[in-house]
């Protein structure tokens, strides 16, 4: 098998750099998506995943992250704060104990027990922009990720054209053919403490199945949860779709959803999958205009726009 990497926004290209390395010297999926997604957790500039990201509305920040391969084997920590390293406590989980998830106190436990060590993550960027959070600059708080935007019907900037705006996902086929999927967030800018999205959520922000194949997906998690969204990706590989004919049907699914459930709430959002068969097969898909995501195949690492279902843009601005 020609090895693959598929990873979520624009800081999925170094991303992807990190994990293609080890697949191509002969290393596993799973080593691939763990090392491919530390590369922005470690990034102060991704301000929506690990060291740097917005804090919470109480000022506390707090990180998700999951990680499960072709064996079905998951790990997942949520609310953790103070480690650096999140996918790698949820690699731990995995590996080390019974457990397919560890939240809070407990995760942090966790990895203090197991030599990790306790880090302050926030930076000057994330203090200045909570406090200038806290003075009414950016409007809501609960509702988006990392960046306040509307949809507009006139020309906009795409959601992802200046900077880094989402949680980074990846999935990876190692030369034997191994699928691993990975996600780490640190949520909701200025969420209320405690909010849980997609992301560690197995089944909502990443699923594989060994014989099928995986996906993760990314945007606001609550959208994603409600739908399943990436066991629902897999499951629809499984039943004959093409990973990109899947990630439509999701998409599909997640805006039937929001509509049943919040017809007087808010409709502007984004959601998006991505996917990779057994066959080394991919695709991607958002329910808006604007989602891109990374692919690193046959030694080309290329940046590309996904098919959307909904013809509306966004209109965004950089915290």
């Amino acid at each position: 098998m020609e090895p693959l990497v598929i990873s979520t926004w624009k800081h999925g290209i170094p991303a992807n750099e990190k994990a293609y390395e080890i697949l191509s010297s002969g290393g596993n999926s799973l080593d691939a998506v763990e090392h491919g997604v530390r590369v922005a957790e470690d990034d102060p500039a991704v301000l929506s995943v690990g060291y740097g990201g917005l804090p919470d509305a109480e000022g506390r920040l707090t990180l998700d992250a999951a990680i499960m391969d072709w064996n079905a084997r998951i790990g997942s920590v949520i609310c953790m704060e103070h480690i650096k390293n999140p996918v790698s406590v949820a690699r731990l989980i995995l590996e080390k104990t019974e457990h397919v998830s560890l939240a809070g106190e407990g995760a942090y436990n966790f990895a203090i027990t197991n030599g990790f060590q306790p880090d302050i993550l926030h930076t000057d960027t994330s203090i200045k922009k909570y406090i200038e959070w806290k003075k009414g600059q950016y409007g809501r708080s609960q509702e988006f990720h990392t960046d306040e935007y509307r949809v507009k019907t006139g020309n906009g900037l795409g959601i992802n054209e200046d900077g880094n705006h989402d949680t980074i996902g990846m999935v990876a086929i190692d030369k034997e053919g191994h699928i691993s999927a990975s996600c780490t967030t640190s949520g909701t800018a200025w969420k209320l403490h405690g909010r849980v999205g997609d992301t560690p959520i197995i089944g909502a922000g990443l699923y594989v199945e060994g014989d099928v194949g995986g996906a993760v997906s990314t945007g606001r998690g609550e959208e994603c949860v409600r739908a399943c969204g990436s066991f629902l990706v897999v499951e629809m590989m499984g039943r004959g779709m093409s990973p990109q004919e899947a990630c439509e049907y999701a998409s599909k699914r997640v805006i039937k959803l929001n509509l049943l459930s919040h017809k007087n709430r808010d409709h502007d959002y984004q959601v998006g999958f991505i996917a990779v068969n057994i066959k080394g097969e991919y695709g991607a898909a958002s329910v808006r205009e604007g989602f891109e995501y990374a692919v690193f195949d046959k030694g080309i690492n290329t940046l590309n726009k996904s098919k959307y279902i909904m013809n509306e843009k966004y209109e965004i601005t950089d915290l």
